[in-house]
């Protein structure tokens, strides 16, 4: 696993970001638009910007259809099949953000921050602002815009089962100042009301803790494959291994019965509403 600011993580970007330059500058070429492209392989618009802005990886398959449908004879799907292995995902782990996007449940636990799919873009750009080394203003922009570009799937037609477990303590911190802590309560409060969502506090005070070792995310595909994902100071991982699945599935049920319950936690936010 390499650091996030690992030259070859730079250059996986610089990559991705060359492979959707091909596809954008092809897609012109035939005269279509995003969207209409988008239609025609019956998928998201969203997905080719995505892929022309270098923030998603094409895939194989994905590539194949292309191809076939701009007339570009294989081009995509060779730049792809020859893409070294280490660069096919982005800085922000593009494989992890595919499958959230399909994934029909999403259970999250938290203790240092809110969850990317629950913040404001004061909240995330505070965050992005708060890393070291220093982003760049027109990066932390970037990643502002991805990062709420991912909470679509909490409103779409037909939305995953989500849990969050949160820490309280991530409630009491400030990032970003008075103003966005407000507008965050007040967006966290709405969230807790979505259809599909479950939202709880873990109290301060706990006598007892199922996931002291940290945060992770479990997801179920379509496909009711299982899946988690776990981020650390300088890097992350996708675990697929059933056991070790297993073992964080436990320790999230066990976080959800220590956690209070999804009433509780709207009173919770309701009072520190309250307070402000």
């Amino acid at each position: 696993m390499q650091p996030r600011n690992h030259p070859s993580r730079r250059k996986n970007a610089t990559t991705l970001r060359l492979v959707g330059a091909q596809l954008a500058l092809f897609r012109r070429l035939a005269g279509y638009t995003q969207r209409e492209l988008g239609d025609r392989l019956s998928i998201g618009e969203e997905t080719i910007a995505s892929i022309e802005q270098g923030r998603r990886p094409l895939k194989p398959d994905l590539a194949d259809r292309i191809d076939l449908e701009l007339g570009t004879r294989g081009v995509l799907a060779v730049a792809v099949e020859y893409m070294p292995e280490i660069e096919k995902f982005p800085v922000w782990a593009a494989e992890f953000i595919d499958y959230e996007r399909e994934a029909i449940t999403h259970f999250s636990y938290e203790n240092q921050v809110l969850p990317g799919l629950l913040q404001t873009p004061g909240y995330a750009r505070a965050v992005f602002r708060s890393r070291e080394p220093v982003l760049d203003e027109g990066e932390i922009e970037r990643q502002v815009a991805a990062r709420i570009e991912r909470q679509e799937i909490l409103r779409r037609k037909v939305p995953p089962s989500v849990s969050f477990v949160i820490s309280e303590a991530v409630l009491r911190d400030r990032l970003g100042g008075d103003e966005v802590h407000a507008e965050q309560l007040r967006h966290l409060r709405d969230c807790a009301d979505l259809p599909g969502v479950s939202l709880q506090i873990m109290p301060l005070g706990r006598h007892s803790h199922a996931a002291l070792d940290g945060p992770f995310v479990l997801l179920e595909t379509p496909e009711h494959d299982h899946l988690a994902y776990i981020e650390t100071q300088r890097g992350s991982h996708l675990v697929s291994d059933p056991d070790e699945v297993s073992i964080l599935a436990r320790k999230y049920a066990m976080l959800r019965t220590q956690a209070l319950n999804v009433e509780v936690t709207k009173g919770l936010l309701d009072r520190l509403l309250g307070e402000r």
